[in-house]
């Protein structure tokens, strides 16, 4: 996850002379004079300069020259020897330079055009000031040249700096442009302002308003990037909120669109489950970077609107969300081409079982019903925890020091009975092979009913998780049924 080492991401104010120290390197160094060496113009450009203001970590650099970027990497890759590796991306006009921790990416100045129906720009040779105008945001466009002359000099025609002062995102040129040409730059506008905790200029959030539609010429993978990114975030919610608020997201996350929104009923209204998933979002974003538990905490109530139920006797019900949005989850993750592996798995596991510790939690919490969740949640049962904590956020505050203090109860017994018993991914201690052999069965539901019977007695306390105990056990269970053992 990306995290600032300046939180509140306050604009350092860095003088000439300290930005000029802040590239006295090798590197750039190196660069410039290779740069000298063949007669070009060369700049870091974007993020790089950007973070040194706002006093981001950064390895990643991007520079620009007047003349070919290829040309530089591999000059400079001679320059540096054998520890020196280039990439070339002929079609691109890139080259990409690793050298111990750092890499450079090289790319020759450019001016480009668009086409209405593709983000794919026609790209012609130009000069700094045309490939500052091509940027996303003025924030991007600082370049800090790196030729001898002006060795450490900052170009900044769009007053970027000013906007990171005042903490604003917005694009050097007209917003329709930039946004219509390259429809993407909406996603990243919003993905800026969610890691930075900045805000978006008036006139560029209006833009992003009237060119919503444009997102749909986008790859769902360039998309769920930059998706992916926002969640990632401190805060991700508010990505989430400037993605609603302009348009954005029932074009590329209906499902979550659709938490939106109250009813009610006699008087009794539901809560608004789509900020009720952004608070939990929140939530578990201050006690983990795991991306996947975070997409389980923004999936979590996903099924609510399917389920909603309006019950004289009890309210508004959501029966089975839970179960329902288990089964959504591989729908989802294919149509926005999320990973079809292990990841959706787990974030399918943790949406179904999310209701169980609370359902405990707000009842007697009996080892049985403990062992269970243990059982089914194995190795993720810290992590389920993690989420059904995250999701308390009634506003009743005795509520919510009571289930609060009922889940530490269960972490407790949690930890007590997987010390005991060694319940967390177990397999029952008589499996169906010795089944078979003993009473001289081939595969078929006797089988199977005898290693339930055994896996639930273990699960429930009646017997312990071992093979001595649950053979004496099957045994039993296997008269009652009018199975006999087979004589060896």
């Amino acid at each position: 996850m990306e995290k600032p080492c300046n939180s509140n991401n306050d604009m350092k104010h860095i003088s000439p002379e300290e930005l000029k120290a802040m590239f006295d390197t090798k590197l750039f160094h190196l660069i410039g004079d290779t740069a000298d060496e063949l007669g070009l113009e060369c700049y870091v450009v974007g993020g790089y300069v950007r973070d040194l203001y706002l006093e981001r970590p950064s390895k990643d650099i991007d520079v620009v020259v007047v003349g070919s970027g290829i040309a530089m990497a591999e000059a400079l890759r001679k320059r540096l020897g054998r520890g020196a590796h280039v990439s070339i991306f002929r079609n691109f006009g890139t080259a990409q330079l690793k050298w111990r921790d750092m890499e450079v990416e090289f790319v020759g100045a450019r001016k480009e055009s668009y086409t209405h129906d593709s983000r794919k720009p026609i790209v012609e040779d130009g000069t700094l000031e045309d490939d500052q105008n091509r940027r996303d945001f003025t924030i991007n466009a600082l370049a800090v040249c790196l030729n001898a002359e002006r060795f450490g000099q900052l170009t900044d025609p769009f007053d970027g700096l000013l906007d990171m002062e005042d903490r604003l995102i917005c694009t050097p040129l007209d917003p329709d442009i930039t946004f219509s040409d390259d429809p993407l730059r909406m996603m990243r506008c919003i993905r800026f302002a969610t890691q930075l905790n900045f805000y978006i200029e008036e006139e560029t959030f209006e833009s992003l308003t009237r060119n919503a539609e444009r997102i749909k010429i986008i790859s769902k993978e360039r998309i769920i990037d930059e998706l992916n990114k926002i969640i990632a975030s401190p805060t991700p919610s508010k990505g989430f909120v400037e993605l609603d608020r302009c348009g954005l997201l029932p074009l590329i996350f209906p499902e979550l669109a659709a938490l939106q929104g109250v009813e009610t009923v006699n008087g009794r209204t539901h809560k608004d489950n789509f900020y009720h998933t952004l608070e939990v979002l929140d939530n578990i974003a201050r006690h983990t970077d795991n991306l996947w538990l975070r997409w389980a905490a923004l999936l979590h109530d996903i099924a609510k609107p399917r389920t909603k139920r309006w019950d004289p006797r009890l309210g508004w019900t959501f029966h089975n969300h839970n179960f329902i949005g288990e089964k959504m989850i591989p729908t989802i993750f294919r149509n926005m081409k999320l990973p079809m592996n292990e990841k959706m798995k787990y974030v399918q596991k943790l949406v179904g079982l999310h209701m169980r510790p609370i359902v405990i939690a707000d009842e007697e919490v009996t080892d049985s019903a403990v062992r269970r969740l243990l059982f089914e949640a194995g190795d993720d049962i810290d992590d389920l925890m993690m989420l059904c904590e995250a999701d308390i956020t009634s506003k009743n505050e005795m509520r919510k020091q009571r289930f609060l203090d009922n889940f530490r109860l269960v972490r407790v017994k949690l930890k007590d009975l997987e010390e005991r018993d060694r319940i967390r991914n177990f397999q029952p201690p008589v499996d169906g092979d010795e089944i078979m052999r003993t009473f001289g069965l081939t595969p078929c539901a006797e089988v199977g009913a005898l290693k339930s019977s055994i896996k639930d007695a273990i699960l429930d306390g009646i017997i312990p998780n071992e093979h001595d105990a649950a053979y004496e056990y099957m045994m039993k269970k296997a008269r009652e049924m009018g199975l006999s053992p087979v004589e060896n």
